[in-house]
C-alpha cells in the first residue's frame, strides 16, 4: 500500500501517466502547468503576486497583454524584453485561454447600486438663494 503513496503523487504532481497523453503536471510551488515557458511566468510573475491570481484568470493573448501594460502601468511592473514578454504572453494565453464558463460579463453600470462611500452630490450654487 505504501508503494502506490509515491507513485499516485508523482502521477498528481508531473502528471506522468495521464490517460489523454496530453495532461500536463502542476509546478508543487506555485500551481503553474509545467510546459512551455512556465519557469519565465514563475519568475516574473509570483515576484508580486500569488500564483492563484495567474492561474485563476483567463485571457486570450491581447487580454493578457492588456493585463501587463495595465500592471506596468498601475503597479510599477517592470518593462519586458519583447522576447520574455512574447514568450510570458503565449505561455498564459496557451495555458489558461478565455473559457466561457469561467468568468461573467461586467455588470453595466445602470445596473450597479450606489456607491455608499462615493461623496453627496455637490447642491448648485444658486440651490439656497432661492430658499
Amino acid at each position: 500500500m505504501r508503494a502506490r503513496v509515491p507513485v499516485a503523487l508523482a502521477t498528481l504532481v508531473l502528471g506522468v501517466g495521464g490517460a489523454s497523453g496530453q495532461d500536463v503536471g502542476l509546478d508543487p510551488m506555485s500551481g503553474l502547468k509545467m510546459n512551455g515557458d512556465w519557469e519565465i511566468v514563475r519568475a516574473n510573475c509570483i515576484a508580486c503576486h500569488s500564483p492563484k491570481l495567474i492561474t485563476q484568470q483567463r485571457g486570450s493573448e491581447a487580454q493578457w497583454l492588456h493585463m501587463i501594460r495595465w500592471m506596468q502601468d498601475k503597479q510599477n511592473l517592470w518593462q519586458f524584453d519583447p522576447d520574455t514578454e512574447n514568450r510570458i504572453i503565449t505561455y498564459l494565453a496557451e495555458n489558461y485561454p478565455p473559457q466561457d464558463d469561467r468568468r461573467r460579463m461586467a455588470i453595466p453600470p445602470h445596473l450597479m447600486p450606489a456607491n455608499p462611500y462615493a461623496p453627496p452630490p455637490k447642491e448648485p450654487d444658486n440651490a439656497r438663494e432661492s430658499l
